[in-house]
């Protein structure tokens, strides 16, 4: 594999933090498909078109991004040994032919230039150890004329899980959990901070829109609970805490999320608030757009 420069998310990924991901994505994709579709028509895929999903994981976007392109092809790209052995799997299972799938770090990853047509991520692209740098070496990876589409969480206080954990402040040590522009997972929350990062990697027409869905995060408030401290952010929290605690937080999720729970017996639904982040590669003077 080639050089990997973001090592401490190359740990986390082939470590609990993948190994979680890849044994529930059907439930993370049940929590995030409602950006699929916003994710995917931003990207302007054409039917002969090549795409790189960036941070793939478990190959969800990388699948349908392959069906937009059935006379192209789909690369999706992704620090996570375990995601992408699921990722591959659910490919073949599902008889996508046109779709592949590699195990590298996109900061660093030897693209061919100009070899792509628009670049996508759901939720892969906050992690970044030099986001500059990172974003540069995509912007060479795709065609002149060439489209970046993102989908990244906007502030925290707009996301109804971020909101359950935070009613946890005074039982866990939450610290700066939640708060925007902290490395992370909302690093890009800031909109004007996120266009001046993509302007100075090269991208143009750089827009930064409000998107909105319902994910589903458990089948009741029980179920939903022990998924949430069952996440990274929440094994971070709950290993810090004594077991007195660990009980009253347990107590505190569950009755914060029956607040949530559908009236028709669909399960509890949270809102999340991201950011679509588009760009793109201007397009050479001496060809057509």
């Amino acid at each position: 594999m080639p050089e990997i420069v973001n090592t401490a998310q190359s740990h986390a990924w082939n470590g609990p933090e993948g190994a979680h991901w890849a044994a529930h994505q059907d439930r993370w994709n049940a929590v995030n498909d409602g950006f699929n579709a916003p994710l995917l028509d931003a990207a302007r895929l054409a039917a002969t078109g090549h795409v790189l999903d960036v941070g793939c994981g478990a190959g969800r976007t990388t699948r349908l991004a392959a069906l937009r392109v059935p006379r192209g092809s789909a690369l999706g790209l992704d620090l996570s040994g375990p995601m992408l052995a699921q990722a591959q799997a659910r490919a073949a299972r599902e008889g996508v032919p046109n779709v592949s799938f590699v195990q590298g770090d996109a900061q660093t990853h030897p693209f061919e230039p100009g070899s792509f047509d628009a670049v996508i991520s759901r939720y892969g692209a906050m992690f970044f150890a030099d986001p500059v740098a990172a974003f540069t070496h995509l912007h060479a990876a795709v065609r002149p004329g060439g489209r970046l589409a993102l989908i990244s969480p906007a502030d925290p206080r707009r996301n109804g899980w971020v909101t359950a954990m935070a009613s946890l402040r005074g039982i866990l040590p939450l610290g700066d959990f939640g708060r925007a522009g902290t490395p992370g997972m909302f690093s890009l929350a800031d909109p004007d901070h996120t266009r001046r990062l993509l302007t100075s990697a090269g991208w143009t027409a750089v827009g930064v829109e409000p998107v909105e869905a319902h994910g589903r995060w458990g089948q009741d408030a029980e179920d939903a609970a022990e998924f949430l401290l069952a996440t990274g952010p929440g094994r971070h929290l709950t290993e810090q805490a004594a077991p007195g605690d660990l009980d009253r937080a347990r107590t505190a999720l569950r009755d914060h999320l029956r607040a949530h729970e559908a009236p028709d017996g669909t399960g509890v639904r949270l809102l999340s608030t991201s950011w679509l982040i588009t760009g793109e590669r201007p397009p050479s003077p001496l060809s057509p757009r």
